[in-house]
């Protein structure tokens, strides 16, 4: 699989995802921010903006949430600011998620963009979801460690640490160098200059996770389920006994909830999909027409899928996807057009027309559009 990317991507997705932490030097050569300091400074002044900063004060953590307006009073040493979602807001940072496209979207979370003078932090912790962390401008020293055993305490109200670690990564990235680490593994990077860093995030879903979100479906869309049944029981012999014939019948009417594959896929599609963070949705004015939207796609215009949409089809769809939370189906079923939807980050003109019916796909695409999860960009 080819990619920009310095990586040799089938052995590490054999040998190394999910398993253990791994340094890649040059992994992105001649990498550039896309962003500065300042306009990350700007997008933490918003207010819908998940922002924090982390910095030490006497030896002591200290943690606080955004917006943020000022950070003169913070000196020029010992603490980051960290941007929650910076791909939904900055299309150079979605640029880098799209480098890992390697990895199947629904496990994506987001780009996280931090920026640390020298000192600067947040300490040794550990993650339940896996990253991949490129150094852009400046250097930091990072430690990382296999998964360990280890106490962890809150060294602030905001900010969970871990006790020290062995570490089998000790290393000061430069700019394009990344490192990755797996969830459950202890870590901590210190800047030693002013220092740029882009945290590519991957999260899984814990089974307490899907127990919860698929009871929740349940109780906003079904009215009747199957109800527990003794008909017939012999008369009990032991008054407070749970009998185990009773517990196979609870286990048996909630494998029957999960044994419906059709409601079971769209309870998954439908959460997988909703958007982790507020969208940057700006609603097509004046809408669309059809002919208004065949007519820019005829032209060469491309439409972009917005920073942070999460769009997403079962293997085997041949009419039915998952846009932020919701089910879509198109009239006819196209394997084609799904996967034009969801496994693209652009649609073209030519790719429609090579569609068996493109109308089929444009009357489910001509309202995603006014709403602004897909939008025109001229090609420069």
């Amino acid at each position: 699989m080819h990619s920009p990317l310095n990586l040799d991507i089938e052995h590490f997705l054999a040998h190394d995802w999910q398993r253990k932490p791994c340094l890649f030097k040059a992994a992105l050569l001649g990498f550039e921010d896309p962003l500065s300091p300042d306009e990350l400074a700007g997008l933490a002044l918003e207010p819908h903006i998940e922002s924090r900063r982390v910095w030490r004060e006497q030896e002591r953590w200290q943690a606080e949430t955004g917006p943020f307006d000022s950070y003169d009073h913070l000196g020029e040493t010992d603490w980051t600011l960290l941007v929650q979602a910076v791909n939904q807001w900055h299309p150079g940072v979605q640029d880098l998620a799209e480098l890992f496209r390697f990895i199947p979207g629904w496990r994506f979370d987001d780009v996280m963009v931090s920026f640390s003078t020298p000192g600067g932090g947040v300490g040794p912790h550990i993650d339940q979801y896996g990253v991949f962390i490129l150094q852009g401008s400046g250097s930091r020293r990072w430690r990382v460690g296999e998964r360990q055993s280890l106490r962890e305490f809150a060294a602030h109200g905001a900010l969970r640490h871990c006790d020290d670690f062995e570490a089998v990564i000790d290393e000061v990235l430069q700019p394009g160098d990344m490192i990755y680490i797996p969830p459950g593994c202890p870590h901590e990077g210190y800047a030693d200059t002013p220092a740029m860093n882009y945290s590519i995030g991957f999260r899984a879903p814990d089974a307490k996770d899907l127990f919860s979100g698929f009871a929740d479906h349940l109780l906003a869309h079904v009215d009747i389920t199957p109800r527990f049944d003794d008909a017939g029981m012999a008369a009990a012999s032991a008054h407070g006994r749970l009998d185990s014939s009773v517990m196979t019948q609870v286990k048996g009417l909630m494998q029957e909830l999960l044994n419906d594959d059709a409601r079971l896929n769209d309870w998954f599609g439908e959460m997988i999909s909703e958007a982790r963070h507020d969208l940057d949705l700006e609603v097509a004015e004046p809408a669309y027409s059809l002919e208004e939207l065949v007519l820019r796609l005829d032209h060469g215009d491309h439409l972009y899928r917005l920073g942070g949409v999460r769009c997403f089809y079962h293997e085997g769809s041949e009419n039915v996807f998952y846009l932020d939370g919701d089910r879509y189906q198109l009239a006819e079923p196209d394997t084609d057009a799904i996967a034009l939807l969801c496994d693209q980050a652009r649609i073209c003109g030519p790719e429609v027309a090579c569609l068996k019916e493109p109308r089929n796909l444009l009357d489910c695409l001509l309202p995603l559009v006014n709403q602004g999860y897909w939008y025109f960009e001229e090609d420069e």
